[in-house]
């Protein structure tokens, strides 16, 4: 049994699809984020320009046309069609430490509001650095570490409100 996808373009149009008419589709990556679709006997150029995994949403530009582009599957359509609600995004409030490392930096400060992917904290691991994004929008509510402080994996590092 296939799978069936309900896509909204603008708001406006409706399109579904199921997973053996999207493999069946000619598709060609160019590069990163960069496509060639034959669909038809019809080129398209196709790029996308932002995503959001957390709610489906997605900019496409096709043929130098753009497009937002909203994604369901069978069961965003089941909940849906019950009536039921499901928090499409993030409600995270802890930053936790993913591995044991050490704290290069925190580049936020208590009150600061961040957005979604903002950079708020250098943690060295592994002789590497890695820098930790605020998971959703928010405002930072409080900050459990410094620089130079060692902290081990699940460590909550900051809270956001």
């Amino acid at each position: 049994m296939s799978k069936s996808f309900k896509t909204s373009v603008n708001k406006t149009h409706d399109f579904d699809f199921t997973e053996a008419q999207i493999e069946a589709l000619d598709i060609v990556e160019k590069s990163k984020n960069n496509y060639h679709v034959l669909e038809g006997n019809q080129s398209y150029q196709a790029t996308i320009l932002q995503t959001n995994f957390n709610k489906k949403t997605y900019t496409i530009q096709i043929n130098g046309n753009t497009y937002e582009v909203s994604i369901s599957n069978e069961l965003d359509m089941l909940i849906d069609e019950l009536g039921l609600e499901v928090a499409a995004e993030k409600k995270e409030n802890d930053i936790k430490a993913p591995m044991p490392g050490l704290i290069v930096s925190v580049d936020v400060e208590i009150g600061q509001e961040v957005k979604e992917g903002d950079g708020i904290l250098v943690l060295e691991a592994m002789k590497m650095e890695n820098t930790l994004q605020a998971p959703r929008d928010g405002v930072v509510k409080s900050i459990a570490i410094q620089a130079g402080d060692k902290v081990e994996k699940n460590t909550v590092l900051i809270e956001m409100e």
